[in-house]
């Protein structure tokens, strides 16, 4: 049924494409032909995606909204690839075929320079440098928190990104301008309100969705319509809900894991900064924000996939198809930030910044050596000390105290031991 269903959706629209191609002449402009070509074959493939695409884990809204998400996420790889294997220079002018305002080189705002919150020089607004920095990134910043907070559902790995992410701004401002701000953009503004904000009121709705009773009821049994309009919303929340426990420190395995989660989200972070860059985009483009649509969906799937895979590897013995595709589009991202401007990439970092950047690491490998090697050795070492010298203590109390053997009180001592077992 669902396959006589999809050939007839598809059959609908290919007449309907058909139609209309028909009704009006063909206009003689290679380009916008190729333009609605493309569109008109990327419709059908979605047609066909959503409606006989692999199900994910997520069933609300609907199942084939998530399987949209997942068809677009193939369109955007592919066009991702396509962007990969251009010259720089086509690269850029292609996007003019997708906004005539693009493939114009753009310079990047410098957030830094004067970074006194009051100054007492400017009589009219001694505030201004404040001022200057609310602009429509702070409430990008909150609400962008809010929902990797749903997607991660953990406090400290939201924590740690969020400080990470402004230790890379600080690291790679000699290679993008617009990571120079000033040190209470960074830590006051960023970390603690934007972000902070974002992640602690996403972590008030994990707690109010862990708490909400999931007791689903057909639309129509609703007798009032005030329930009827409460059981619509609720089609917008999880049909179910499952509580995140990371538990990085429980064995290398999942230590391992975090640490590769943690690495892509810095990685997709880094791309949309220097993908703006490289392909010369407004940051305030609307691709800009259709890109960061395209990832919250995408990935509070993936974050889900890659959970159930880390908490019973029996059961999903394969990692799901929306998290490899998220970890293809974030590499390809990155190889196409390579290929089009190698030369700020290779910008040697500053010898201060380097000298951090190997303590840390070098403290992470120390504390991944004593954790899950070193640790394991020792805590083994002291219950074999343990047990020899419960063995030891044993065979003492085994002895009479007049002095006879312990082999005349065999019978004893063997049950003692059984006792003891």
């Amino acid at each position: 049924f669902r396959r006589a269903h999809t050939l007839t959706v598809l059959f609908i629209l290919t007449c309907a494409l058909g139609y209309v191609t028909l009704l009006e002449e063909t206009p003689q402009n290679t380009a916008y032909n190729t333009k609605r070509g493309i569109i008109a074959s990327i419709l059908v493939f979605l047609c066909f995606g959503v409606t006989q695409a692999k199900d994910g884990p997520f069933s609300r809204p609907h199942p084939a909204y998530w399987r949209f998400w997942l068809c677009v996420s193939v369109v955007y790889e592919l066009f991702l690839i396509f962007i990969l294997f251009q010259t720089v220079q086509d690269g850029r002018q292609f996007m003019k075929y997708i906004d005539s305002h693009l493939g114009v080189p753009l310079p990047e705002r410098d957030y830094g320079g004067n970074c006194l919150i009051y100054d007492p020089g400017n009589g009219t607004d001694p505030f201004h440098n404040i001022w200057d920095k609310l602009d429509g990134f702070v409430p990008a910043h909150f609400f962008g928190w809010y929902l990797k907070t749903l997607m991660i559902r953990d406090w400290w790995m939201c924590m740690i990104i969020s400080v990470m992410f402004e230790f890379l701004e600080y690291s790679l401002e000699h290679q993008l301008p617009n990571f120079s701000e000033c040190w209470w953009d960074h830590w006051i503004m960023d970390v603690i309100l934007c972000n902070g904000l974002g992640i602690y009121c996403g972590m008030k709705t994990l707690s109010w969705l862990s708490l909400k009773t999931y007791k689903w009821q057909g639309l129509w049994n609703i007798p009032t319509y005030k329930g009827k309009m409460k059981r619509i919303v609720f089609q917008f929340t999880p049909y179910s809900w499952v509580k995140f426990e990371w538990k990085p420190a429980s064995s290398l395995r999942r230590w391992l894991a975090v640490c590769g989660i943690i690495f892509v989200f810095l990685l997709a972070e880094l791309n949309t900064f220097y993908l703006k860059f490289v392909l010369w985009m407004p940051p305030e483009h609307y691709l800009v924000l259709l890109r960061l649509v395209f990832f919250v969906n995408v990935g509070g799937v993936a974050m889900r996939e890659i959970y159930d895979f880390m908490d019973d590897p029996k059961f999903h013995k394969k990692l799901g198809q929306q998290a490899w595709l998220v970890a293809a589009i974030t590499a390809t991202e990155f190889l196409i930030v390579v290929k089009y401007d190698p030369y700020t990439l290779t910008l040697s970092l500053p010898f201060y910044i380097t000298q951090c950047w190997i303590l840390g690491i070098i403290l992470v490998l120390t504390w991944t050596a004593w954790r899950f090697f070193i640790r394991d050795i020792t805590l083994r070492y002291k219950e074999i000390r343990r047990q020899k010298q419960e063995h030891r203590h044993e065979d003492k109390c085994l002895s009479n105290g007049d002095g006879h053997s312990a082999l005349l009180d065999e019978p004893n001592g063997n049950k003692l031991r059984e006792r003891k077992l």
